[in-house]
């Protein structure tokens, strides 16, 4: 904030990928490039998670980090083949470290259908889960990466409701009804799942 009280922001030079997103962005670096670059944001954000601040989204326990709560390609700037940055923190709040992990997994594994024509195909998706995980450093399990999305889709659902209802706009429901059939496919994902 400047000393007017105004919130001034920085350019990151790049290109965001939006969707339909293109091949490149399921290039193996990236994916390890996302989980690291999220475990330093939330390795840096750990004495904020307990601040005393006000937040557009709710806080959900543990609040372990500041979560980002929409960390996906379209947020994400990138170089020369590379990840650079993770850009609009507007709905960051206070949660568990899994919370942000588990949406991360889902757009850029990617565990739901939005993922497009070019996207790694059902085999690849739990060595892409894994390499995503081994880049974080953490110990997800993935029947614990897909009981948390399946919760987090639960809520984007149902706030998505919330905003058309407010806004009057179709498009919004379209995108609720989608996070309905991925939680079913993430669900029915963690039912088929062996012991990691």
């Amino acid at each position: 904030m400047d000393e007017h009280g105004r919130e001034v922001l920085s350019f990151i030079d790049g290109d965001a990928a939006h969707y339909p997103l293109p091949d490149w962005i399921w290039e193996p670096c990236l994916l390890r490039d996302a989980g690291a670059l999220l475990r330093r944001i939330h390795d840096a954000s750990v004495g904020l998670a307990q601040a005393d601040l006000t937040w557009q989204l709710p806080t959900h326990q543990p609040a372990e980090v500041v979560c980002h709560n929409d960390a996906a390609p379209y947020n994400m700037v990138f170089a020369d083949g590379r990840l650079t940055a993770l850009i609009d923190f507007d709905t960051a709040s206070p949660g568990p470290r899994i919370w942000d992990f588990a949406y991360l997994a889902y757009r850029l594994v990617p565990l739901g259908e939005n993922g497009g024509p070019g996207a790694p195909d059902e085999q690849q998706r739990l060595p892409r889960l894994d390499a995503l995980i081994d880049a974080y450093g953490a110990r997800f399990g993935h029947g614990q990466v897909f009981q948390t999305l399946a919760a987090r889709l639960d809520e984007l659902a149902e706030l998505t409701d919330g905003r058309a209802a407010a806004t009057g706009r179709e498009d919004f429901l379209d995108h609720s009804a989608m996070y309905r059939r991925d939680r079913g496919r993430v669900s029915a994902m963690a039912r088929g799942l062996s012991v990691r």
